[in-house]
């Protein structure tokens, strides 16, 4: 006797929802970058996987999920019909989690719509704006004091002299606790606001808006977005194009760019008949930083069958922007030097659909809430022309993002 299938229904809303506005503040779920993308609430089901394989695990389970579902959907576009919410871990030692929404609401090129999981369609409030009240934080050293990971950076450099690695990049935390329940609503409003080029996230917990997509496949398109290269911003126009200036002519930040594109280029090449990569990178301006940013894009080769992202994302984490050169290396020497476990910071995070497209970003300028404390990170990409004072610096204002969103 067959087993009855669960109702999974599509339908389109209205032009324009602030799709932020209509999370609970209860585990909400978000990827949204410009007011488009995609929130989610409520769970129809949710699991976690670890492991080499937790890529293809959660494929295997996802496609299970899907096998028990009857779905209609009028809207037919990446995106639509049911959802399925990843937050990969940097290691495979570590958790990933994967969670089903109830409901997820979209929006793109200004048309929104709604999906829901189960036979009755639930009300689309929208909910009362959050105070943002501001809350009083105590801020703590996270795994390593400062002049404790610049000494680690330093034998980073070290290693890279003795040509057994020519990128490493290393991490460090910040601890925070308050007096009350942190609402990650505000959070990502504050982000939403501050930073609105990025795509601001949360998935169980995991708080942040990354500047970088890892990966977007969409109708056998894929495309990656890789940052590497560094440098703060000083809020004047003038003396800022300068710096943009500086940042493109850095010999340093040039090379550590250089490693990360074609560790992705290397990595999409399998998977496409074609790959684009720019001769030259191009400066991202964010709020408080800039970036030396390359855009990799790619056609899936009509010739490969079963190319979803999960196949993708398999060989393109960990890339050379979060892990180093070569990769098996420099993940050696990040578990010895780091001394502290990143959980689902740098990993992969965002949302698959049934169709096996998808839109995953790095998780970087994040943290993880739990009840009333937050733990931030920052990572730093080290090459034989770096110097811990310098790179330090640089992790302070790639903290400062989080720390501002928390504070407001």
């Amino acid at each position: 006797m067959m087993s009855q299938l669960t109702q999974v229904t599509t339908t389109r809303l209205g032009d324009h929802l602030p799709l932020l506005d209509l999370l609970p503040d209860a585990n909400p779920l978000s990827w949204v970058r410009r007011g488009e993308g995609l929130v989610g609430w409520g769970i129809y089901a949710t699991t976690t996987v670890r492991g080499e394989n937790r890529f293809r695990d959660a494929r295997n389970w996802w496609h299970q999920q899907l096998e028990n579902l009857s779905i209609t959907d009028s809207v037919h576009a990446s995106g639509t019909g049911p959802i399925l919410f990843s937050s990969f871990s940097f290691s495979p030692e570590e958790e990933s989690v994967l969670v089903i929404p109830q409901v997820v609401v979209g929006m793109r090129e200004g048309i929104s719509w709604i999906t829901w999981i189960g036979d009755n369609p639930p009300p689309v409030l929208l909910n009362e704006p959050a105070p943002l009240e501001e809350l009083a934080y105590s801020w703590g050293d996270g795994t390593l004091p400062p002049y404790k990971w610049e000494e680690q950076v330093e034998k980073a450099i070290e290693l890279i002299r003795t040509d057994k690695v020519e990128k490493v990049v290393l991490a460090r935390d910040l601890n925070a606790t308050t007096t009350s329940a942190i609402d990650v609503r505000l959070i990502l409003r504050n982000l939403s606001i501050e930073y609105p080029t990025t795509w601001s996230f949360a998935i169980a917990g995991l708080v942040g808006a990354t500047p970088e997509l890892l990966l977007r496949l969409k109708h056998g398109m894929v495309t990656s977005r890789v940052l590497a290269g560094t440098i703060s911003k000083t809020g004047d126009d003038e003396k800022d194009l300068a710096l943009a200036a500086s940042l493109a002519r850095s010999s340093k930040d040039l090379e550590e760019h250089v490693f990360a594109v074609r560790s992705v280029a290397d990595s999409l090449a399998q998977f496409c008949a074609s790959t684009n990569v720019p001769d030259s990178p191009y400066v991202l301006h964010l709020a408080n930083v800039m970036h030396l940013a390359t855009d990799v894009t790619g056609a899936v080769a009509e010739s490969r069958t079963h190319v979803d992202t999960f196949a993708i994302l398999e060989k393109l984490h960990p890339s050379a922007a979060v892990c180093g050169t070569p990769t098996d290396v420099a993940g050696r020497i990040i578990k010895d030097l780091e001394g502290m476990s990143r959980g689902r910071y740098a990993g992969p995070v965002g949302w698959i659909d049934a169709r096996g497209d998808g839109e995953l970003g790095i998780a970087l300028r994040c943290g993880q809430i739990s009840g009333e404390s937050i733990r931030l990170f920052a990572g730093c990409g080290i090459v034989a022309g770096s110097n811990p004072e310098r790179e330090l610096s640089e992790s302070q204002v790639k903290f400062s993002a989080m720390k501002s969103a928390l504070q407001k």
